[in-house]
């Protein structure tokens, strides 16, 4: 965990890592159980981010309120257009068709001019919905339009009193910073093939007037006058009932009554249903405020009122010009695809804007990933978008980024990401630095960049790119992939790079040590996969020739900063499976005597042991077969503090490997450099009787070790020396293989080392086989043969996949065991 611990004389609060994590918990028990590469793992499913979707709010989706209220307008909506309809069909068919000239001249005037109304009512009805639902656009682009003419203008005017007061500019120069300015106002522009609905010149000069606001609020109130104008005529007549004189033997006329009650009745009803439904609409709009709240529950603040009218448009119109049903299809989150998948900019960043929301909102996250993880055009559509590189689209690039992250959380959506053709170019392109490895032509191409350039946010986009590859490798297939991406693991490689100048920097910032942090977190996932993808990995990692030398001045330079140590050690444990690595590292001048000195590092509180434990586990797999790297300690003057470090409680069980390691693997050169080992003897036969798990298993390993080595220039018998009998370690052996029947998980190789240790002493003290037998070591033998297992064959693991076979199996072992027993 990242904080500002100590501030510079300036004020400024240096960074520094504290251990409070789960690294430290897992490093702690690792004194008990021992590390993870020479014990095996299960494979279980990582738990992704994002929790469980049980736990979190299940509550009804905001927009649900919208989409109920627009089925309810459309209701009110279709029924006056049915009853507007069956009163058009009346009138024309049964009045005016059929009888206009027995009608009085009132009655056919005021028939006439309800349908003039109705007409223009329904037909500025039918482009209300278009125009209002323009406007939540044109309101918007305007707005971003005058913002940004507004702050290029202001910019250019800086920029030419610039040029004026510095006179030593050329005119070359002020040319071009003013093309780089007129480029910047019409950049977003420019780039559009179609005319946006802000510029199209209906008429020209009066523009302002045809905005799409003005034009639906006057199709608005036309309507509204239209329909009281309808209510007050029908109304009118339908009380006054004065349709004229009938006289007896006129046959014409005597349904004229009837016919013309029908008609204003459903003329009235039309209109007192429309302006019922405009009642309805003002109360939950505009008294109640159901836009507002429904802008507020979904956490979008007020700049999101116009994307959730342009919703609640969307749905109305589907209501209205189909099935009332279908507006209740909608939801935001499907809108908010839509609109990405659109061909206009700004259309494109409402719906980003609305997925990244979504996603980092506890309440509506799980939702939102599922229903975006199982669209593949979309996630193709967030894919294409990193891929955009011009300044003014950076807001919705880095929304994408974001919410691939977050999508990427998830274990099924991180495969289907990953699955995508191209996806791992796309999620490279995050990585770009704007810098080359050239410093002159970092200068060249920076005194030539666009002014919006300068601004560009590249470490913001190389953290999320990290991020998404971070969750991704997760998946074993997805590592293969990441490893398989041209160019990527060079990427991700020089991301890990710090140095000096940065670690000791007293302002370094928050952004510059979290990318060496995931980068370093990354490359760790990636050489710790299992299986033969780890071993490729693993081989084109450590081939990079920047991979162990910037994890060298980690360990040199990173003091301050103990989890980027801890990380780089943890890779070099790691890269140390593969046998050419393991040699590549140890030739790296400084790396083996940078683990020694951690390792040994007095005076450190114990929230930085992990480190030291870390170093330990490192040079422990270093030394593991290998012949150089034990001769390099042994050359470093390193076996008396091995020896010493065998009572520390945190140090004892690597330093027991380390010092097993170099009796076993050292070369002949170096006997006797290894002569002072036999102080170790004491120590660890003293750790057979009284330790349990790890540090045991690794103390009888250790012990058998000694003795062999010392047995041949030391007559002196060691037992003597610590104070514990042949017997009471022959007992002990025995009791331990009875302890462990079966093959242990957490103490793989404790069976081994004690029928180890067995053979050595029947084999140097003929005396030890009766002992034996009468201790019954032949059943736990036999028993052994009928249990053992591949797990107690192998020195190292990479997860679940053994590593470092040894050249004697368990099986032979207890056989020569046997043999002795029964020979004697």
């Amino acid at each position: 965990m990242e904080c500002g611990s100590s501030s510079s004389k300036e004020g400024e609060q240096n960074v520094c890592v504290q251990i409070i994590d789960q690294v430290s918990v897992q490093r702690k028990l690792s004194s008990e159980w021992g590390s993870t590469v020479f014990d095996p793992q299960r494979e279980t499913p990582e738990s992704m981010e994002g929790g469980d979707s049980s736990s979190r709010d299940t509550s009804s989706a905001p927009e649900k309120k919208l989409t109920l209220f627009a089925l309810r307008l459309a209701i009110l909506e279709k029924s006056a257009s049915g009853l507007g309809t069956l009163g058009f069909i009346w009138a024309t068919v049964v009045l005016l068709g059929g009888f206009a000239i027995t009608l009085d001249k009132k009655d056919f005037w005021f028939i006439t001019t309800i349908l003039l109304i109705e007409g223009a009512r329904i037909f500025s009805r039918s482009h209300e919905l278009e125009w209002q639902h323009q406007a939540t656009w044109s309101l918007a682009d305007a707005g971003r339009f005058s913002f940004r003419a507004l702050k290029s203008s202001s910019n250019f005017l800086i920029r030419t009193l610039r040029q004026i007061f510095r006179l030593h500019s050329t005119a070359q120069e002020s040319h071009h910073a003013r093309r780089a300015v007129s480029r910047n106002l019409v950049s977003h522009n420019s780039d559009q093939r179609k005319w946006l609905t802000t510029e199209v010149p209906l008429l020209p000069f009066v523009g302002w007037i045809f905005l799409s606001k003005n034009i639906s609020r006057l199709l608005y109130w036309l309507q509204l006058v239209s329909a009281s104008a309808c209510v007050c005529l029908s109304l009118m007549r339908l009380i006054q009932q004065d349709y004229g004189e009938i006289s007896k033997g006129d046959s014409d006329k005597r349904n004229r009554k009837s016919a013309l009650n029908i008609f204003y009745s459903l003329a009235l009803a039309e209109a007192l249903l429309f302006l019922m439904e405009r009642a309805y609409w003002e109360w939950k709009i505009s008294y109640c405020k159901l836009l507002e709240k429904v802008t507020k529950d979904c956490c979008f603040g007020s700049s999101g009122l116009v994307t959730v009218k342009r919703f609640f448009y969307d749905a109305y119109s589907r209501c209205v010009n189909g099935s009332i049903f279908d507006g209740l299809k909608m939801d935001l989150v499907s809108f908010a695809a839509e609109l990405l998948g659109s061909g206009s900019f700004d259309e494109q960043l409402t719906g980003v804007r609305l997925l990244r929301k979504f996603v980092n909102n506890d309440r509506f996250a799980d939702d939102t990933l599922r229903k975006i993880g199982t669209s593949i055009p979309v996630i193709e559509r967030l894919l294409e978008i990193l891929n955009w590189q011009k300044p003014q689209e950076e807001e919705i690039r880095k929304s994408a980024a974001e919410i691939l992250s977050k999508l990427a959380g998830k274990n099924q959506n991180a495969l289907r990401v990953a699955g995508i053709p191209g996806a791992m170019e796309s999620i490279s392109s995050l990585l770009y630095t704007g810098r080359s490895s050239n410093p002159a032509v970092d200068e060249v191409c920076q005194k030539n960049v666009v002014v919006d350039h300068v601004h560009y946010e590249f470490s913001a986009f190389n953290l999320l790119g990290l991020l998404i590859l971070k969750k991704l490798a997760r998946d074993l297939d997805n590592c293969e992939k990441i490893g398989s991406t041209r160019g990527l693991l060079p990427k991700i490689i020089d991301f890990t790079r710090a140095g000096e100048r940065l670690l000791r920097d007293n302002h370094a910032t928050v952004s510059q040590i979290k990318t060496v942090k995931r980068s370093l977190q990354l490359v760790k996932m990636l050489v710790s996969t299992s299986g033969t993808t780890g071993n490729i990995l693993r081989r084109n990692i450590s081939e990079i020739v920047f991979t162990i030398s910037n994890i060298r001045e980690i360990l040199q330079y990173g003091e301050n900063y103990i989890t980027l140590q801890i990380l780089g050690i943890e890779i070099l444990t790691c890269l140390a499976l593969e046998e050419g690595a393991k040699e590549m590292i140890g030739r790296t001048g400084g790396v083996l005597r940078e683990l020694t000195r951690i390792f040994f590092k007095q005076g450190l509180p114990e929230t930085q042991n992990p480190v030291k434990m870390a170093a330990g586990e490192a040079l422990a797999m270093l030394t593991l077969e290998s012949q150089k790297n034990c001769d390099q300690i042994l050359r470093l003057g390193m076996l008396d503090k091995l020896i010493e470090a065998l009572d520390d409680p945190s140090l004892g069980t690597n330093s027991a490997r380390i010092v097993r390691n170099l009796c076993a693997y050292s070369g002949s050169h170096c006997f006797h450099k290894l002569k002072g080992v036999s102080a170790a003897a004491p120590t660890v036969l003293k750790a057979i009787m009284s330790e349990e798990n790890k540090l045991q298993e690794i103390a009888i390993g250790l012990t058998a070790q000694i003795l062999i080595f010392t047995s041949s220039y030391e007559p002196e018998s060691q037992f003597q020396i610590s104070g514990i009998s042949e017997t009471e370690l022959a007992a002990k052996l025995v009791q331990i293989l009875k302890k462990y029947q079966y093959p242990s998980t957490k103490l793989p190789r404790i069976r081994r080392f004690s029928i180890e240790l067995a053979i050595w002493m029947m084999k140097t003290n003929k005396k030890m086989i009766p002992l034996f037998r009468e201790l019954g070591i032949e059943r736990e033998l036999e028993s052994v043969a009928e249990t053992t297992s591949e797990l107690e064959c192998f020195n190292a693991f990479s997860g679940n996949v053994g590593l470092s076979r040894n050249t004697t199996t368990v099986h032979s072992l207890v056989d020569s065991a046997l043999e002795l027993l029964a020979n004697a």
